[in-house]
């Protein structure tokens, strides 16, 4: 298979080296410095393009890949808000592919399931309260993280007694300080999140009653996991079309 690779940061060199190892070809890398490259023959040939930028860029970068007939996977997050909407119409209408996640590690991909699963337990047992808190690196720029908001709608979606996520404290340990996050009532999934050090990601969530407390986590070890979920995704991407998730890639 022929990638491109759209950003190359950490996680890019990684998927490069991955995709190697598993006998794929990058026939193009783009980055910040080089976005005339787009436009190359060597992109327009490329089977798949693996996406990781920033929230501001992404959509744009899917534009520009569809524009040349490349189909994308991306884990940028921050962007659905705003182009959500119009990015499913592209895929479910206008015969574009996207695979989208907020986190293609496949434990996280297990967490998930069995996040959905204990929700729908809870959902009969109102005594216990539920919470969250996410911990990554100091530079990432988004709080709460793709993977925790993608975790906390599918609490919300399966406990009637939450209506929505909020935005809890945050806490940068490299200086102290925190933000105080959104208002929230007795309705609302709190997500605190921690930026501390260079943590590849720690996700948590907490069922809390007077009498004891029920605790899921995955705890990421390093961005590997993350990057060969994206390959796989990528080999998945070659053969499928439309709108696609880890749901299409890992049946649980």
């Amino acid at each position: 298979m022929k990638i491109a690779l759209i950003g190359y940061g950490k996680m890019g060199k990684m998927i490069e080296q991955i995709a190697k190892d598993r006998g794929h070809e990058i026939v193009s890398i783009i980055d910040i410095n080089n976005q005339q490259d787009f436009d190359s023959p060597a992109f327009a040939s490329a089977d798949v393009a693996i996406e990781f930028t920033a929230p501001q860029a992404a959509y744009g970068n899917y534009l520009k890949a569809w524009e040349h007939g490349v189909k994308v996977v991306s884990g940028s997050t921050g962007w659905m808000k705003e182009h959500g909407d119009e990015v499913k119409a592209r895929c479910t209408e206008g015969g574009q592919t996207l695979f989208w996640a907020s986190n293609f590690s496949v434990g996280v991909a297990i967490f998930q399931a069995v996040n959905r699963y204990l929700a729908k337990i809870m959902n009969g047992f109102p005594q216990y309260d539920v919470c969250m808190q996410e911990t990554h690196h100091i530079h990432k720029l988004d709080a709460p993280s793709g993977t925790a908001i993608t975790l906390a709608e599918e609490i919300v979606d399966n406990i009637d007694r939450k209506k929505d996520w909020k935005r809890g404290v945050t806490v940068w340990t490299n200086d102290g300080h925190e933000d105080e996050g959104d208002p929230t009532t007795a309705d609302d999934l709190i997500i605190n999140s921690v930026r501390d050090g260079e943590v590849p990601g720690i996700h948590t969530v907490m069922y809390d009653s007077e009498a004891d407390m029920i605790t899921i986590e995955h705890d990421a070890h390093s961005r590997k996991g993350f990057a060969l979920g994206a390959v796989l995704a990528a080999e998945y991407t070659q053969k499928h079309n439309g709108l696609l998730t880890t749901s299409d890639l890992f049946k649980f």
